[in-house]
């Protein structure tokens, strides 16, 4: 992980996370957001999105405004830089993010967001959903 800046959307109390103003915040932040990314990741780099392979972009599962949102603005950017453009699943994402962190090889996983609940399990280069609410 070289840089993980973040602009957390946080609802009003009681309201949850709403798709059409979640997806407001993202548009709201990202260019601020990216380009944070690029600074704290390559500072010395007068262009460093040269230094970037692939823009991945989370393709689901959740709310379809906040997704829509990242998947035009990844679309725009790798367009803009001529790289390849990786769609990521949600959970996947979480979860391997967590393998980093932790160091864990073949995790079981009970990933809980807000939309959907599942037992994963990683096995011979796979992740297999094991039951889902």
């Amino acid at each position: 992980i070289v840089s993980n800046p973040r602009k957390t959307f946080i609802p009003p109390i009681g309201h949850g996370f709403l798709p059409k103003e979640t997806a407001w915040h993202h548009q709201a932040h990202i260019v601020a957001l990216v380009r944070a990314a690029l600074k704290e990741a390559f500072p010395e780099e007068t262009n460093p999105e040269k230094q970037l392979s692939a823009i991945c972009f989370t393709k689901g599962p959740g709310m379809g405004g906040p997704l829509r949102s990242c998947a035009i603005a990844a679309r725009a950017l790798a367009l803009m830089w001529d790289i390849p453009l990786v769609a990521v699943n949600h959970c996947v994402g979480h979860i391997e993010m967590g393998r980093v962190a932790t160091g864990a090889a073949n995790p079981v996983v009970l990933y809980v967001s807000g939309g959907n609940t599942q037992v994963i399990a990683y096995a011979d280069q796979c992740y297999r959903i094991f039951g889902e609410t």
